[in-house]
């Protein structure tokens, strides 16, 4: 059963070289992808029920054995996100398939993007530090080509900022790598955090915390890291924004969680405190962002700072409710940012612009959208029962039990705050005097609409059905707040 390990990996990797040799075939790539897809989710869904019965999943590439070999490893929280991933992934797809456009599916789209997803799956479960990585950077090349895709003036202009951040933040994190290694003698994760418990964390292992922060920090768009952020998201089109807001900051959030819950919670004085401290100013000034536009994909993309700021604040506390309440909106935040930028994508599609004060009176022709809009609005701002609201609730008593009182009091405000931001898109786009738009009879409603509602129902679900999910969530948590399970299941000690 350890194969499940390596199969949401493996399926979308070959299905990119499969395309590859269709690329000709725009309807047999649809087809081939939408397959693999739903094979990956079902794969994700049978690992993480095998997590949850067994414990952590280890694979050893070529049967070289850990820490002297390349490892694969699921424990619960790269599990669920792994199959958090799969099905953002889907209702990606399927969305592209009425919206992507001809131009961009005759130039390896489809191949393009189940790469993307190879990186992403990838990094989620290696267990090795180098190997990270390597997939950071299968996730990164494949993005590159997403962005520029198209190649209109805004995509070449903030492609090029975007492969230079991206150029320096992966020159950083091979000299942090080589820094560590020369530290620890080792690679493999597991094997690194049983090396610095050891040596007991000296400085020089605390600047290597921080250099990789700043790595993971540029790639997770925390302050003041995420100034590429909202011109580079700006640029492609709703399906891929949608896979970048969801998907790829959210891989720099888990690097910062896994290295500083697995081998830097020695100095939580010095790591944790600077961690905390970004976290929250990365809140404050998500918000500001946040209110301050009137453009829909600059409020939303906004609120990916806000919620990066959020998790990372559950991060830096280090205790169980705050880890349990992180690992809880992180997976609310991927499926429910994905939602929004694919509403967003509607919205533009109808209207022609993202300029909230160029539309008004969508819901009186559009209902569906106008609804589905607000319920992801509610969700995202947390209002109980909806996903949003239990994470929230759990990283502020964390927060209350590590007398982080200022902490606290900045997430449970960010809430009313993002509520405003997300409620100015509702009443000022959906109310009002309805307008006729030039494009609004070429845009497929119907059929895009379909995605969003996958992933709004998902959030609801997961925030209704929190009983029955919790205890995945529990699980996840105390295999960060004990690095020892981790050590011992990959070194079978």
């Amino acid at each position: 059963m350890n194969n499940l390990v390596i199969l949401p990996i493996l399926i979308p990797l070959l299905t990119a070289a499969v395309l590859i040799l269709f690329h000709k075939k725009i309807k047999m790539q649809r087809w081939i992808s939408a397959l693999s897809s739903i094979v990956t989710i079902f794969a994700a869904v049978a690992l993480v029920q095998n997590v949850h019965k067994n414990g952590i999943q280890t694979l050893n590439i070529a049967s070289w054995e850990a820490p002297f070999g390349i490892s694969l490893v699921s424990d619960m929280f790269s599990a669920l996100l792994v199959l958090t991933t799969s099905i953002i992934a889907f209702t990606c797809l399927i969305y592209s398939f009425k919206s992507i456009g001809k131009e961009r599916e005759n130039y390896y789209y489809y191949p393009v993007f189940n790469f993307l997803i190879v990186g992403v799956n990838g990094a989620f479960s290696t267990g090795d530090i180098f190997n990270l990585f390597v997939f950071f950077e299968v996730m990164l090349m494949s993005s590159y080509v997403l962005l520029v895709l198209g190649g209109t003036k805004i995509q070449l202009r903030e492609s090029i900022k975007y492969l230079l951040v991206n150029i320096i933040s992966s020159a950083l994190f091979v000299i942090a790598v080589a820094y560590l290694y020369s530290m620890v003698g080792t690679l493999n994760m597991a094997h690194i955090s049983a090396r610095v418990s050891e040596i007991g964390q000296p400085a020089i292992l605390s600047v290597i915390a921080v250099l990789l922060l700043i790595v993971f920090g540029l790639k997770g768009a925390i302050f003041p890291l995420y100034f590429w952020m909202p011109g580079s998201y700006y640029a492609p089109p709703a399906p891929v924004l949608a896979l970048f807001g969801a998907l790829l900051t959210k891989v720099g959030v888990y690097s910062i969680t896994r290295t500083f819950t697995l081998f830097f919670y020695h100095d939580v004085g010095f790591t944790h405190q600077l961690l905390q401290v970004l976290a929250i100013l990365t809140i404050i000034i998500g918000v500001i962002g946040a209110i301050a536009y009137w453009d829909v994909k600059k409020i939303i993309i906004y609120n990916i700072v806000v919620a990066v700021g959020v998790i990372l604040y559950g991060i830096s506390v280090m205790n169980i409710n705050a880890f349990t309440g992180s690992i809880y909106y992180l997976i609310h935040d991927m499926i429910i940012k994905a939602g929004l930028f694919l509403l967003a994508g509607i919205v533009i599609a109808i209207t022609g612009t993202s300029n909230l004060r160029n539309m008004s009176g969508l819901i009186k022709r559009y209902p569906g959208l106008g609804w589905t809009f607000f319920i992801a609005a509610l969700a995202l701002a947390g209002i109980p029962p909806l996903s949003g609201f239990i994470g929230k609730v759990l990283i502020v008593q964390g927060g209350f039990e590590g007398e982080s009182y200022f902490g606290a009091a900045v997430v449970l405000l960010s809430s009313l705050l993002v509520l405003f931001s997300i409620m100015k898109i509702f009443i000022n786009g959906f109310w009002g005097e309805d307008r006729s738009y030039a494009n609004e009879e070429k845009a497929p409603v119907k059929w895009l609409l379909i995605s969003p509602i996958i992933l709004v129902i998902l959030s609801a679900v997961y925030g209704i059905g929190t009983e029955a999910i919790l205890p995945y969530i529990s699980q996840a948590a105390e295999t960060l707040a004990n690095p020892s399970l981790y050590i011992d299941a990959v070194l079978k000690e």
